[in-house]
């Protein structure tokens, strides 16, 4: 018997199987034979035979099951007589959970369902331990018994012969064995989904040729070792095998083309045949020595075209169901060698992202007490890229909280002081651009981050850059990424690298500046010169302020970026800034925080500006008279608290968004704004004074109207705050109008047609509407209602029959008649074949005054008494103030054949908070017939609830939550084109 010490190697942790079983059940036979199986394919089996049993399962006994990576439990009728056993079963679904470690069952003598639902013999035995004991322990082990008697087994009464039953049971074990990650990657977050993935693509099941496989992604990511992960577990399949890394760095720059490539060749043939100091003499030679061979073969860190020319040129290479895996940066060399065959691996979400770094920093998954806001800044520092979360985790390891705040104030400006060699991973791909390349990455990094290519281009215009092309450069060597949007992303990190790039360079050959002291410097002294294209000054960083000379940008004739900007707010920080001032002449992007005039010089000449920003400034108006804006696209003045009026923008025939957020005394917006037929995007929050607009649009273009606070709003349309009683008929004439968003209007009756475009609609707090009219071919697809209280039963029906196909939130205390399936509670059990689709009806009824803005809903599917993880779906709900319906429709995803089966499917729904009950839920199954005439009479064309609000920022610290499939109630809306007409409520 093994012992269980901790101290065992980790060949022995990987091949060891703990038993549970209940002794005089089982037959000496059996176990002898199970052993036996077991050593001829070097398992060590351990039970707990040989231990002194007491109350309680001892520590030896808990290590034991811990350090097992595979646990059998042998349920008997007798097996729920034994205290003992059922504590041992807690132990091993515990380790199941946490751990991922590996259960089987057999049931020796006993119906899987008289163990799941403790009935039977089974069940009588079970009562008879159970009494005495506490109502938690029994709960416990109900659970457990339900679980276990859940995951499929062999069934003893089900083989005639047992030791072919043995041999079954010990290969199924041999090959779990084989297929796990090994001790040196266990607890590696996500890492088990990337190999799954990638063992999918890599089609090992055909033997018949060759293949190359690239893995690619940005520096820090993990490639590498989701690499040798991947080599650990294969490696017994193949004849030879090797992990050739740091490809990149192999070269010898003494030697040419021919003999780079000859020493690469022979440093692959040393390596995968074990012969140290190999010599050849020509580039067949790879061919020669391993076309009969099936290999797997590991190229780590490739950069170059030549590399894979000398070490992978042909699939011919090397014997049928050979896999040559090549991990690299640059998507283009895998392109231009042919090598369709690819995985791209992505950034962890945020959740797993957090789990990384608490790994490293506490040893476990989650935040010790008292530091989850540290963690949070950490993740948003590292931006989810695994190395920064690994070094960081490994750097705070053990320190105060003290220690931490210290370390991350440093931190957030200056990373790589925690390891210089992060730099010199991150740096590897910026160092191989051309050099217009390397300016572009610089621009993004300082400039153009979570910008559009038409922006980009935009800003750009009179400069000799590609930026198409120098773009795909940088996306194909992953130094930016793409939102699902489109817009051009870049790490955190790199852009830190972008930054200390900078700093390395030779001051008078900068064309960007970024130091604080030199740039204070050149405004003071007007030493700039001409070659600076851009500027990014942080006066945050200046203790003293700076008094900028009116001819400070007079030679910097070439100056098209100006960022200035803080990171803290500081009301003594002095900005001084001459009224005769000389601007930039020929600036694109201006972005100027707290900018100190009253007014922008005379000198200013917007001409040439793309975007202007001019938040948190002490303007009092912009400038005098009309100025030259055909080429200004983005006007951003958020935070103009002083700011009295906009200027005449009759010339901004280009302007695509304008935010005068915030501009608490504007009191009217310019009748030129009405004729600005290119503006999409227009925001007007909290404007406190404001009391009229113009009283026509152009609407053509507008997308997004938000109006949010505007309390004063004597005009548009003829509605004051809180007494809005309808909303005019034209907004049905808006065609770009995807969501609509209506909030605290409590003297608001009934709604009017809506434009054709509208997706979503959200209307909230109107207690006195009762109507609403849509069209018969609405494509809405979010119909929410939260405390409309009066919505009338005409009203209630329709928004129910629309529901088809989509999602709806109205008030609502019963299940409508057409869900046949209902019960009280949050759980529900039907029967159901050939049929996957399903409408799901609950009722939720607040417990007390709700105090949380959302609650989630989680739903949970068991088919045929297994969880079914694929189809668990999640939602969330507003707060409310009486009971609520939530419909959803759902689709479950086919896995094993279930759904050709005769099944008993369990739903089971939960909230987040015990604010929020669900008293009641309902089913209705649908057939070809019903789904048809559901689509029909709810006009659902597609599927949007399957974007993420916050898709366009997926790639940065600010993506979302659940990556889990789910069913989203309401998201804020954000990502939507909006027209918001938001009041105060009670």
């Amino acid at each position: 018997m093994a012992s269980s010490s901790s101290s065992a190697s980790p060949r022995t942790w990987r091949y060891r199987v703990f038993t549970s079983f209940h002794g005089p059940d089982v037959r000496k036979t059996f176990l002898s034979h199970l052993r036996k199986h077991f050593m001829c394919n070097g398992i060590t089996m351990f039970d707990d035979q040989a231990i002194e049993r007491g109350q309680t399962i001892s520590p030896e006994l808990t290590q034991g099951i811990r350090e097992s990576r595979i646990s059998i439990v042998l349920l008997s009728k007798n097996y729920a007589s034994s205290s003992w056993c059922l504590d041992e079963l807690l132990e091993i679904l515990k380790c199941k959970d946490a751990i991922g470690q590996i259960v089987m069952t057999v049931f020796y003598g006993v119906d899987p369902s008289d163990v799941r639902n403790q009935i039977g013999e089974f069940g009588k035995v079970f009562k008879k331990t159970c009494a005495g004991k506490t109502e938690e322990k029994r709960r416990r082990w109900s659970q457990a018994l339900y679980d276990v008697g859940n995951i499929a087994g062999e069934h003893f009464l089900n083989w005639e012969n047992e030791s072919k039953m043995i041999e079954k049971i010990a290969r199924d074990i041999s090959n779990k064995l084989n297929s796990t990650i090994s001790r040196d990657f266990e607890g590696m977050v996500g890492l088990e989904t990337h190999l799954e993935k990638i063992q999918c693509l890599l089609h090992l099941g055909n033997e018949d040729e060759a293949m190359i496989f690239g893995i690619w992604g940005p520096a820090g990511i993990g490639k590498s070792t989701i690499a040798r992960a991947l080599r650990n577990r294969l490696t017994c399949s193949f004849q030879l095998t090797c992990f050739m890394e740091n490809v990149r760095g192999s070269y010898n720059s003494s030697l040419d083309e021919y003999g780079l490539k000859l020493e690469l060749q022979e440093k692959l043939l040393s390596k995968i045949l074990n012969q140290n100091g190999m010599r050849i003499d020509h580039l067949s030679a790879i061919q020669e020595r391993l076309c009969d061979q099936k290999v797997l073969i590991f190229l780590d860190d490739v950069d170059d075209l030549k590399q894979l020319e000398a070490l992978a040129n042909k699939t011919n290479w090397f014997g049928p169901g050979s896999r040559i895996v090549v991990t690299t940066e640059n998507q283009e060399l895998l392109r231009k060698k042919c090598i369709k065959n690819t995985y791209y691996v992505d950034f962890p979400t945020p959740k797993e992202a957090r789990e990384i770094f608490c790994r490293y920093a506490f040893g476990q998954s989650t935040p010790q007490d008292g530091f989850e806001n540290l963690c949070e800044r950490v993740s948003k520092l590292c931006s989810k890229l695994p190395l920064g979360l690994r070094v960081m985790g490994l750097y705070l390891l053990e320190k105060t909280k003290v220690d931490w705040e210290d370390i991350l104030c440093t931190l957030e400006s200056s990373f790589y002081s925690v390891d210089p060699d992060m730099e010199r991973v991150l740096r590897v791909g910026y160092d191989s651009l051309h050099e217009k390349d390397h300016l572009l990455f610089l621009l993004i990094a300082f400039f153009f981050n979570y910008k559009d290519d038409d922006h980009v281009k935009a800003m750009l215009a009179d400069n000799n850059l590609n930026v198409r092309l120098g773009l795909k450069t940088l996306e194909d060597k992953s130094l930016i990424q793409r939102s699902t949007q489109g817009n051009i992303v870049m790490h955190k990190l790199l852009q830190q690298a972008g930054r200390d790039a900078v700093k390395r360079q030779e001051p008078w050959k900068r064309k960007i500046l970024t130091d604080a002291d030199d740039i204070c410097d050149v405004l003071e002294t007007d030493s700039g010169c001409a070659s600076v294209m851009g500027m990014s000054f942080n006066v945050s960083a200046i203790p003293n302020g700076v008094r900028i000379s009116a001819k400070a940008f007079q030679n910097m004739r070439n100056l098209r970026f100006l960022s200035i900007y803080e990171t803290r707010r500081d009301i003594n920080l002095r900005v001084i800034v001459p009224e005769d001032m000389d601007f930039p002449t020929r600036l694109r992007f201006l972005h100027w925080e707290v900018y100190p005039g009253k007014c922008l010089p005379s000198t200013f000449r917007p001409e040439y500006l793309v975007e202007l920003n001019l938040q948190n400034n002490k303007l009092e108006k912009l400038w005098e008279g009309t100025q030259p804006l055909t080429s200004l696209n983005k006007l951003e003045l958020c935070g103009s608290t002083r700011l009295k009026e906009l200027p005449d923008l009759s010339n901004a025939t280009n302007l695509k968004r304008l935010d005068i957020t915030g501009c608490w005394c504007l009191v009217e917006i310019p009748s030129s704004l009405g004729n600005l037929h290119k503006l999409e995007e227009l925001e007007m929050n909290l404007c406190l004074q404001l009391q009229v607009v113009p009283t026509h649009f152009n609407l053509a273009s507008l997308k997004s109207l938000r109006m949010l606070g505007c309390w004063q709003l004597r005009q548009f349309p003829e509605r004051t705050g809180t007494d809005i009683e309808r909303i005019p008929d034209c907004i049905k004439d808006l065609p770009a109008l995807k969501s609509l968003c209506i909030v605290g209007c409590p003297k608001l009756v009934s709604l009017p047609e809506l434009p054709g475009s509208l997706r979503s609609l959200l209307v909230r707090n109107c207690e006195s509407l009762r109507t609403v009219s849509f069209t018969i071919d609405s494509p809405i697809v979010g119909f929410n209602f939260p405390n409309c209280l009066n919505l009338g039963e005409e009203a209630r029906r329709v928004i129910i029959q629309k529901a088809g196909q989509v999602r709806a939130f109205l008030p609502g205390r019963k299940v409508p008649a057409e869900f046949l399936h209902r019960a009280i509670g949050n759980s529900l059990t039907i029967r159901s074949s050939f049929c996957s689709i399903f409408r799901i009806c609950l009722v939720v009824s607040p417990t007390v005054e709700m105090k949380e803005e959302y609650v989630a809903l989680l739903c949970r599917i068991r088919i045929n008494g297994c969880p079914n993880e694929d189809n668990l779906f999640k939602a969330q709900v507003l707060k409310v103030q009486a009971e609520h319906l939530l419909i959803l429709h759902i689709e479950l995803l086919e896995e094993d054949g279930w759904l050709e089966q005769d099944n008993e499917v369990l739903f089971k729904f939960m909230t987040s908070s015990q604010e929020l009950d669900i008293i009641e839920c309902g089913i209705q199954i649908l057939t070809d017939e019903t789904n048809r005439n559901i689509c029909s009479t709810g006009s659902y064309e597609s599927r949007p609830e399957q974007e993420s609000v916050y898709d366009d920022e997926s790639l940065s610290d600010r993506s979302n939550e659940f990556d889990a499939p789910r069913v989203n109630i309401f998201e804020g809306f954000t990502k939507f084109l909006s027209l918001i007409f938001c009041f105060p409520f009670k």
